[in-house]
């Protein structure tokens, strides 16, 4: 364990998605689902649906900064997943008070582009990602399209192309690195965990669903959930992505919206 609590803590800085299914409010859930006590520091308002994004208000970077001292002045925090971030200012403040009160782990989800297709950040948001906070992270997760935007390269077709992404990956200087296949055009869903300088292929089905809205939010809160309680990486990255395949497999179950619906984050509940 990394803490003597029974319960860790987890941080998700991020934004708030009003439908439920992806930023902080699908941070949370995941969170609960998999056995931590969820805190939150919102980084941006957005309007959307499950059908897109219709508006992005940026929280002010000093009230970003006021949210984290705040909770870090009471609340121990044994991981952080670090979402939506717009600009370098919020970045550096980001960073600044991470590198302060160091939390034993930090997960990033590189958050650019939502699921529909809508650009989120501009090139220095993109900019202030790359250089300030991979570097920071013990976990960065980018699907094929981020990871393509981080690189500034096209987007890989094949695991052969994503495997010859690795080289530029890690020298982004981040300690591990998870990208996400899901956007293959392929029968499967292989996902490649580079860990101590090790390419480790990661299997997974792919489920027959629309209900794909915030995915990426909600795994990479599920492994820092993992990693709050059990401090080991790989195990933590495997266990999240057998709780999101059964939240994916059971979201028809859930009614919500005409677009791409949520993931069901308590399957295992209700």
């Amino acid at each position: 364990m990394t803490t003597s609590r029974s319960i860790p803590n987890a941080l998700t800085i991020a934004g708030s998605d009003p439908s439920g299914g992806a930023g902080i409010q699908a941070d949370l859930k995941a969170f609960s689902a998999l056995g931590a006590y969820g805190t939150s520091v919102i980084t941006a308002l957005t309007a959307q649906n499950t059908r897109g994004v219709t508006g992005v208000h940026p929280v002010p970077a000093e009230f970003i900064a006021a949210q984290l001292e705040t909770l870090f002045d009471d609340v121990a925090i044994d991981a952080v997943k670090i979402g939506m971030v717009a600009s370098r200012e919020v970045a550096e403040v980001i960073r600044e008070a991470l590198e302060r009160h160091r939390p034993r782990w930090i997960v990033l989800d590189p958050v650019m582009v939502a699921k529909s297709g809508d650009i989120l950040v501009d090139d220095a948001g993109i900019r202030a990602v790359r250089d300030i906070l991979v570097p920071l992270a013990d976990l960065v997760t980018p699907n094929l399209p981020e990871a393509a935007v981080l690189l500034d390269t096209t987007t890989p077709d094949s695991p052969e192309a994503m495997e010859a992404l690795l080289p530029a990956l890690a020298a982004l200087g981040a300690d591990h690195v998870l990208l996400k296949g899901g956007h293959l055009h392929a029968e499967r869903c292989p996902d490649l965990l580079i860990s101590a300088g090790q390419a480790h292929w990661l299997d997974g089905p792919r489920i027959a669903t629309h209900n794909l809205h915030g995915t990426g939010c909600s795994l990479s809160s599920a492994i820092a959930a993992c990693l709050a309680r059990h401090d080991d990486l790989p195990a933590a990255v495997d266990q999240a992505k057998r709780w999101l395949n059964a939240a994916l497999e059971a979201s028809a179950r859930l009614e919500v919206g005409q677009g791409h619906g949520p993931v069901h984050h308590f399957h295992a509940w209700w």
